[in-house]
């Protein structure tokens, strides 16, 4: 019988030659969404829900680059859940932290669809498009 290895922090992720560099982009880019989420909203471009689409491609933004991350299904799906539970909760926060914005159910359903349309990318050949480019790290 073989001995499973140890879980280790980073053994979820690609073999990519900077997996820790583009896991902190990725970890940025969270924080961003949370400090954009929080502050005073900026100018909208003026086309009917235009802000529920800004939701979308964030949050799918999010999740694809989970996908190019994240090696197998289950991190996959830990880090949407994960990104829908933001979601939800900063729409929360939105309505119960801030003066300038409201919590609105329809924006934590464009985030969740953004999700499930970002992590849908790892069924297409663009999966591993970051593993490509940075290329694998050595041993």
């Amino acid at each position: 019988m073989t001995r499973r290895p140890p879980w280790r922090p980073g053994s979820s992720l690609k073999p990519l030659r900077h997996a820790w560099l583009w896991a902190g982009l990725w970890c940025l880019g969270i924080a961003a969404v949370v400090v954009l989420s929080l502050m005073p909203p900026p100018p909208m471009p003026d086309f009917e829900h235009s802000d529920k689409w800004s939701h979308f491609l964030a949050y799918g933004a999010l999740a694809a680059g989970a996908v190019q991350l994240f090696r197998n299904w289950p991190a996959l799906l830990g880090a949407g859940l994960g990104l829908v539970l933001l979601g939800i909760g900063l729409e929360y926060a939105q309505g119960s932290l801030t003066d300038t914005r409201m919590a609105d159910g329809d924006d934590a359903l464009a985030n969740t669809l953004g999700v499930i349309a970002g992590l849908a990318t790892r069924l297409t050949p663009l999966h591993d498009l970051l593993l490509r480019l940075d290329g694998r790290r050595d041993g």
